[in-house]
């Protein structure tokens, strides 16, 4: 399963917004309206959510390989992980996990995933 479908997965969609879990109003795949002055009355369409769904996608990844140049060394899954990660939490919540992350470039790949799941963050998600 790639990255957008992976995506699709995890954050559902929904064309009326909402607020997450936090109280952010989001609508399609996740997306934060608030960030990006939607008005959090108005409905969007498939396509609206498919096109928010690729751009907020690549902005996470551009944000990782800025932030965490040595991902570039993981494989295809593991990036992934990283990129969905940044897309669910931004780059800052990302960055926030600093024992997980030094697991990753370490190589420890199973004491990270450890990390992960007893985060917050695997409880919201």
């Amino acid at each position: 399963m790639n990255l957008i479908e992976q995506l699709r997965r995890d954050e559902g969609l929904r064309l009326e917004p909402y607020q997450d879990s936090v109280g952010i109003w989001t609508a399609g795949y996740g997306h934060n309206l608030e960030a990006h002055g939607w008005p959090p009355t108005e409905a969007i369409t498939q396509e609206q959510a498919e096109q928010w769904l690729l751009q907020d996608s690549a902005a996470a990844s551009r944000q990782i390989d800025l932030h965490l140049p040595w991902v570039k060394d993981l494989d295809e899954a593991r990036h992934g992980v990283l990129v969905n990660m940044a897309f669910n939490l931004g780059i800052a919540g990302l960055l926030g996990f600093h024992r997980t992350l030094t697991m990753i470039e370490a190589g420890n790949y199973e004491g990270a995933a450890e990390a992960m799941m007893e985060s917050k963050w695997a409880a919201q998600v």
